[in-house]
């Protein structure tokens, strides 16, 4: 069997992704945020284009940015798709004319960037973009709390009926390395109706509140709030999440 291809790199499990992570609490949090700040809002990391679509039918001015054709296909499939301006970029390389009143990335899209120098980079390059007096924000996960021991083929098995497809089945297992925070996972979809399996893998970082505030203040950014949840709840040690707003100094 080949290498299976990196999950957001697979045209087959892009059209997967939506059914599995649907509009949750974290779209109506920078939702939120939209409605107090107003636009123009960036989405970055905009994946399959939930979160974006969803703002532009609020009147919002979004632009959408993501590495993954793949993603970027689904997201331009979408109803209400012609609302956004979609660009296929990198955080670290995306270059627009337009500052933004909110830039956010959703779905522990941080997660992704594996060093300390592809993160701030992101977080420079964000800050570049932001009007005067706009925010940035994000999420990641709290590694305190070691989610990843969970995600194991015993206690992590989501079924789906969908359309296309049938029932699916997703899963998968870990390996999680201590020294650098990296979390390999092998993404198992299982088609149970058509008796077939597909696999595909992703890498992400789980790092700590104080390594991510120094990381946010090295890319010339200043915190504003630190959130444990969606609530707005402040950040504690055993926060489940990691939620970070900023903006530039004045």
């Amino acid at each position: 069997m080949s290498d299976p291809l990196d999950v957001y790199s697979d045209d087959a499990i892009a059209r997967l992704y939506d059914h599995f992570n649907g509009w949750a609490q974290d779209n109506e949090f920078y939702l939120a945020l939209a409605r107090e700040t107003g636009g123009p809002v960036l989405d970055l990391g905009c994946g399959t284009g939930l979160a974006a679509v969803r703002m532009a039918e609020e009147g919002f001015d979004v632009t959408g940015a993501d590495p993954s054709l793949s993603m970027l296909a689904v997201a331009r499939s979408r109803e209400g798709t012609e609302r956004v301006r979609w660009v296929h970029a990198t955080g670290q390389t995306l270059d627009l004319e337009q500052r933004f009143a909110l830039i956010y990335m959703t779905g522990h899209a941080f997660q992704a960037l594996l060093t300390d120098e592809d993160a701030v980079a992101v977080l420079r390059n964000a800050g570049r973009h932001l009007a005067p007096g706009g925010r940035f924000a994000f999420d990641t996960r709290n590694p305190a709390v070691r989610e990843w021991l969970t995600w194991n083929p015993r206690e992590w098995q989501e079924v789906r009926q969908i359309p296309e497809y049938g029932l699916v089945e997703e899963s998968g297992e870990v390996a999680h390395d201590a020294a650098t925070g990296i979390l390999t996972i092998d993404h198992i979809y299982r088609f149970l109706d058509q008796k077939k399996e597909r696999h595909a893998r992703s890498r992400i970082r789980f790092i700590d509140q104080s390594h991510l505030a120094r990381l946010i203040g090295e890319a010339g950014l200043q915190s504003t709030a630190f959130y444990g949840w969606w609530d707005r709840t402040a950040f504690a040690p055993d926060s489940q999440e990691i939620i970070a707003v900023m903006g530039k100094p004045a």
